[in-house]
């Protein structure tokens, strides 16, 4: 009797049975393959641009409604110090990533900028139905502020200026009427200084533009706090005519030394790297003297004649002379 016994197959292990994917891709040609990798690398390039794009920092707005002036020097600050930005739509602000944005402001302020646009009499296209008679007339002195600081702003000395006008109120009594007044402050570039001519230039241009205003009751002061208009008397900053010939004098030789240090010292450690300030010590002081000189009389006919006078006499009453006598006619003539 015979017994038949059936084999079985041996199972192979896992990790030599080759999985379905691994045969499909060998069962593909070599134009296929070569689709299939540039298809898995594009997917790649996709998760690694999103991953990136992801991590960027939040754009945040660092100055809105600019000028062309102001967006100018700001841009270029931007460049200089490597800090990426970016416009909006219409170029209506500068952007910059969220964690600089109040670095780059303080920086930037440090610079003076931005500094800001100056409005003139475009004020006066913004009125609005309603508008009181107030707020009519203070936009009138705003627009006229704006358009005198523009004007003032044109000289090649002043980096900026501001112009207050003071226009009181009139009434109908023409005794208790008040004089309008003006006060400037201008900002000089560094080295530079205004002539005499050029500050009265400065006062009779703002006294020309309001009506009743006298050049005495305009006031013009730079940046350190100093007078540079003359008052009605003629003096400057309370000073004499003399007093103010002597201190422009000196802060011109302040201002040549400082300009002279800095042309010498900025291009070896840099520009905004270093500051100086010169004091001048000017005496003023003048002597007169008034001297007299004799030689001496060492001989008599070497005496010098210091005074000499002469007084001669004639008349009737003079020696060798004969008065005249006897009855007047031609005989005792």
């Amino acid at each position: 009797m015979s017994t038949a016994v059936a084999e079985l197959p041996a199972a192979q292990p896992a990790s030599l049975a080759a999985p379905a994917w691994q045969g499909r891709l060998a069962s593909l040609d070599r134009r296929q393959r070569l689709r299939l990798a540039i298809g898995a690398a594009l997917l790649v390039a996709l998760a690694v641009a999103a991953i990136v794009m992801g991590r960027q920092a939040d754009w945040r707005v660092l100055y809105a409604n600019l000028g062309d002036k102001d967006g100018g020097a700001i841009v270029a600050q931007l460049a200089q110090m490597n800090v990426p930005y970016k416009y909006t739509e219409g170029g209506g602000a500068v952007m910059v990533p969220a964690d600089k944005v109040h670095d780059v402001r303080l920086r930037l302020a440090s610079l003076g900028l931005p500094k800001g646009s100056v409005a003139g009499f475009e004020l006066m296209e913004n009125n609005r139905f309603g508008m009181t008679q107030f707020q009519e007339k203070l936009s009138f002195q705003r627009g006229l502020e704006g358009e005198l600081t523009r004007s003032i702003q044109g000289l090649a000395s002043v980096q900026s200026a501001r112009v207050h006008l003071a226009l009181p109120n009139q009434n109908g009594f023409f005794r208790e009427q008040q004089k309008p007044s003006a006060s400037v402050l201008l900002t000089l570039h560094p080295g530079r200084t205004l002539e005499r001519n050029q500050i009265a230039g400065i006062v009779h241009l703002v006294a020309s533009s309001v009506p009743e205003l006298a050049p005495s009751a305009v006031s013009v002061v730079d940046d350190s706090g100093k007078l540079l208009s003359q008052t009605g008397d003629g003096a400057a900053g309370g000073a004499g005519a003399g007093e103010g010939q002597q201190l422009q004098y000196v802060q011109q030789i302040e201002q040549q030394y400082m300009r002279r240090i800095l042309d010498i010292l900025e291009p070896v450690v840099g520009r905004q790297n270093v500051k100086a300030q010169v004091t001048a010590d000017v005496d003023f002081s003048q002597s007169e003297a008034t001297m007299e000189e004799h030689r001496p009389n060492q001989a008599a006919e070497a005496g010098a004649v210091r005074s000499q006078q002469t007084v001669e006499t004639t008349g009737p009453g003079a020696a060798g002379a004969t008065p005249p006598a006897g009855v007047p006619g031609a005989t005792s003539n």
